[in-house]
């Protein structure tokens, strides 16, 4: 080592520069507007496309939106919805979900349940704070998941009209699925160049 490095290290280390240094980062730091926010105390604000907690959700007359199709059960990647769908007895050929399960520990928030629903019964809302030291608490059964929809109404409806799958106004509110319907597509006459070449070949 040369004599003029050996009187650097020497200075370095009676000044402390060091620590100068660093106490120089700290410094600036200090004039900082703070980016850590302080929870629970303190609430971060969700968008309304937060995919949070599922809830099931009703019409504005109380009745139950779910048709039981098990559409969602079908579209869940993760397997975590289970639907069993009974027929309702005053209504003939109409069935509703008479039991409804979602285990959140398996759910992945994708939100393809909500987007496979056709009468918009799922929606998600901005709950996360379900934390417990019981796990067998976390599979929501259908009591529970129209509770959420019921607390979170606001914010379920606020992410259906974010994802474009709901329009707020009257022809949303008395929108209904109805079961059966008709799904025959009434016959259009084929086109005028196609009935001229069946003409030609006729002749």
């Amino acid at each position: 080592m040369s004599v003029g490095a050996f009187t650097k290290r020497v200075w370095q280390a009676a000044l402390f520069t060091e620590i100068w240094d660093a106490m120089k980062v700290t410094f600036k730091h200090m004039f900082h507007r703070p980016i850590t926010f302080q929870y629970p105390r303190e609430q971060r604000t969700i968008p309304d496309t937060h995919r949070g907690a599922l809830g099931l959700l009703r019409y504005d007359d109380g009745q139950e939106r779910c048709v039981g199709c098990d559409l969602c059960e079908a579209a869940c990647p993760s397997h975590c919805i289970k639907v069993i769908s009974s027929e309702d007895k005053s209504l003939p050929l109409q069935r509703f979900a008479s039991e409804f399960y979602i285990d959140i520990t398996k759910c992945v928030f994708c939100g393809y349940c909500v987007e496979a629903c056709p009468v918009n019964a799922l929606a998600m809302t901005k709950m996360y704070e379900y934390s417990t030291h019981d796990k067998r608490t976390l599979l929501f059964d259908k009591k529970r998941l129209y509770d959420i929809g019921e607390r979170h109404l606001t914010d379920a409806k606020k992410y259906l009209y974010a994802h474009g799958q709901e329009k707020e106004g009257q022809e949303s509110r008395e929108y209904r699925y109805f079961f059966p319907q008709s799904v025959i597509k009434p016959t259009q006459p084929p086109p005028k160049h196609l009935m001229k070449q069946v003409d030609e070949k006729s002749a």
